[in-house]
């Protein structure tokens, strides 16, 4: 009976460490979407960069991935801050969307020229290049590593947004952008921060998910579409649980789905989306009602 379980649970293991790398790629998204208010359809070209990078740049050790890593936080840094002063000028959601999705488009266009679109698999580290066996099931080191990694990353980024003085100054820049600046606070350089920082989010995640979910051609659609819902579900805000427990539910119904029944996996998670939505939105009218 017990062996009859372990395919299922490592299946749901997967599905964790899935749910865990879109809350990194998510966690960005909803810090540019739903904390600054700008609609950054780019985002999953940034998570399609990090993970090319890490084609690129890793080696099979850890110094490699490091230096992909580092490469990575470097170059979002700085489309971060371009995509700042690309998107000032723009005030409505639906110019920052057609902006960013242009953007994207372009991004993805040149990373397939670039591989001739080609899905390609970075090297993962030497020494976390194996499986741990559970009742003779294999399950990868690498992904193990992963889940270990971003725990302590959901946690940090908790206490940055809700308890730190650099979240307080965020969301006062968000919720009363004159009275922030009244008490001498610049609201520009705030909105930088958290456009790099957001990037840098996407990026990391591509990095380091990329033998997850390897780069090639729709990966950044695939990508964007999972985050945006994780964002929605999530209620598009600070609250750093809800969005880690939407990242997992997405996360699990994704990799059960695909390990199941793959042509009805993204059928069941939009049946989830809409039923989630419904039921808010019905609650939401009632309470003000």
């Amino acid at each position: 009976m017990v062996s009859d379980l372990v395919p299922w649970a490592v299946t749901a293991l997967g599905g964790v460490a899935y749910g865990l790398l879109l809350f990194v790629v998510a966690d960005g998204l909803a810090l540019i979407v739903g904390v600054m208010n700008v609609m950054n359809l780019a985002h999953g070209a940034s998570y399609l960069a990090g993970a090319y990078l890490a084609c690129w740049l890793a080696d099979g050790t850890l110094t490699g991935l490091a230096v992909a890593v580092l490469a990575g936080i470097a170059a979002a840094a700085i489309a971060g801050a371009g995509l700042s002063v690309l998107l000032k000028p723009l005030a409505g959601h639906t110019e920052q969307a057609a902006v960013t999705l242009g953007i994207g488009f372009i991004a993805s266009w040149a990373f397939t020229r670039l591989t001739g679109g080609n899905t390609l698999s970075p090297p993962r580290p030497a020494i976390l290049d194996g499986h741990l066996s559970f009742a003779g099931h294999g399950y990868p080191v690498y992904d193990l590593t992963f889940i270990v990694l971003a725990i302590p990353l959901a946690a940090g980024m908790y206490l940055i947004v809700r308890r730190s003085m650099a979240g307080i100054r965020l969301r006062a820049a968000v919720d009363d952008p004159l009275m922030a600046a009244a008490q001498g606070l610049s609201v520009a350089r705030i909105r930088t921060i958290a456009l790099a920082t957001g990037t840098m989010l996407a990026v990391t995640a591509g990095v380091l998910g990329a033998p997850v979910i390897g780069p090639g051609p729709g990966v950044d659609s695939h990508v964007l579409t999972l985050s945006l819902i994780v964002v929605i579900l999530g209620g598009a805000g600070t609250n750093i649980r809800a969005l880690l427990t939407s990242a997992l539910l997405v996360g699990m119904v994704e990799n059960i789905g695909v390990a199941t029944v793959p042509a009805l996996a993204s059928f069941s998670l939009f049946l989830i989306v809409i039923a989630v939505l419904v039921v808010r939105g019905h609650r939401q009218a009632v309470s003000a009602a």
